[in-house]
């Protein structure tokens, strides 16, 4: 019994020894790893010490810099317009004939007064002979009342005749200068009939298809002869918001509106026109005014019905201060640029823009000629050093980019009218 109480006794002695060695076994397993992580950690800091701290604060970043200009800019407002005539007047017969003579082809150009089209006028000939004729019939009838008059009025004073004889002699005379007149129209009205059988073109212009040939029976207001189409000038129908109406009014007010279009063609020629017509009321469903320009179309580029890309110039900036959009960085305050010192350090300076187009930004804020930086602007601080591709200033078009105009770039945005900075 006495020993089978000490075998217990030495057992749970062997299982308290093994607990505890191996609680010191995992503690030093511990100490090892953190002591392993702290020689780490302060090699890593020693390395880093190592190096000059003035070397890191100086370390240049490289960036391409230019000088802000100060120029008139003027403001642009691009949009989409539709090439319109100014006029289409479709020419029909005042009488009804036959077509004698076809004097022109489908698509030709006329000039006002050219001769288009002959009746056979044959029957308002004749007519204008019958009226003629009367016309000196009634002549002499007036002319033998007017003798017969004068004699009964000397038959009158000396007492051979009455006054009612008198009287049927004046009626007569009257009556028959009132033929006359009446005759003298109807002459004129006949004249005026038989020259609608000479057709000729009301207005300049190109002529469309001909719906009637030679033998074709025409009939006023039923019959459709060809269409005249002017071309030259022409007219380019846009629309504007009507948040612009004021600043082109005013425009116009002190003088003619530079306007210029484009169209969809290889050779990508711009022209320019001016303003000749704003609607008289704003379309309330889109709240845009329509408005037409007249272009000079000569050589006949512009078609009725043709796409064109307007660029208007309502207003001026004089004097503005100017730089490339890509210098415009986003602040919490707003809008600045990073200006370059004398000692290459670059230091943000807030802005207020004023205009954006064509990769050109108008802005208040900073003076002309000051050096700001276009390119690697999202890796400075305010303070750090710089180290410009070139000399400020001298940076070449291509790198600059926005500060050249490119017209024929249709996604650039159009901008606002806005006042005089």
């Amino acid at each position: 019994m006495t020993n089978k109480v000490s075998a217990a006794a030495i057992s749970e002695k062997d299982s308290a020894a093994g607990k505890g060695y191996s609680r010191m076994a995992f503690i030093s397993f511990l100490l090892i790893v953190l002591a392993a992580v702290f020689w780490f950690l302060r090699t890593h800091d020693s390395a880093a010490n190592r190096i000059p701290k003035n070397e890191v604060s100086v370390m240049p970043v490289p960036v391409v810099t230019t000088l802000t200009s100060q120029r008139d800019v003027p403001v642009k407002f691009k949009t989409k317009g539709t090439v319109s005539p100014i006029q289409i007047v479709e020419v029909r017969p005042q009488v009804a004939a036959a077509i004698k003579t076809v004097h022109i082809k489908e698509g030709q150009f006329v000039a006002k007064g050219e001769r288009l089209f002959t009746l056979d006028t044959r029957a308002e000939e004749a007519n204008l002979a019958k009226s003629a004729a009367q016309l000196a019939k009634t002549r002499v009838e007036l002319h033998n009342a007017m003798r017969q008059l004068h004699r009964q009025q000397e038959l009158f004073h000396k007492n051979f005749i009455s006054q009612a004889a008198l009287d049927v002699a004046e009626n007569q005379v009257e009556l028959l200068q009132n033929q006359l007149k009446f005759d003298e129209a109807a002459v004129q009205a006949d004249r005026v009939t038989r020259g609608y059988g000479e057709i000729v073109a009301p207005i300049a212009g190109r002529t469309g298809a001909i719906q009637v040939y030679p033998g074709s029976l025409v009939r006023p207001e039923a019959s459709l002869l060809v269409s005249i189409t002017q071309i030259d000038p022409i007219y380019v129908s846009f629309v504007l918001p009507e948040r612009e109406l004021a600043t082109l009014k005013q425009a116009l007010a002190k003088g003619e509106v530079t306007v210029s279009a484009q169209l969809n063609l290889s050779d990508k020629q711009e022209r320019e026109g001016r303003i000749v017509f704003i609607d008289s009321a704003v379309d309330t469903a889109s709240g845009t005014i329509q408005i037409k320009a007249e272009f000079a179309n000569a050589d006949g580029k512009f078609w009725p019905g043709m796409f064109a890309n307007v660029t208007l110039i309502a207003s001026i900036l004089p004097k503005a201060l100017t730089v490339p959009t890509q210098a415009l960085q986003t602040g919490p305050n707003g809008q600045l640029v990073f200006v370059v010192g004398e000692d290459n350090k670059a230091m943000p300076q807030r802005v207020d823009v004023k205009l954006i187009q064509e990769g050109i930004a108008v802005v208040k804020g900073i003076e002309a000629g000051q050096c700001v930086v276009i390119e690697g602007a999202q890796h400075l601080r305010a303070g750090t050093t710089v180290n410009p591709s070139r000399t400020c200033g001298q940076v070449s078009d291509s790198d600059q980019g926005g500060l050249r105009s490119d017209s024929g770039n249709n996604n650039t945005p159009s901008p606002s009218l806005l006042p005089s900075l």
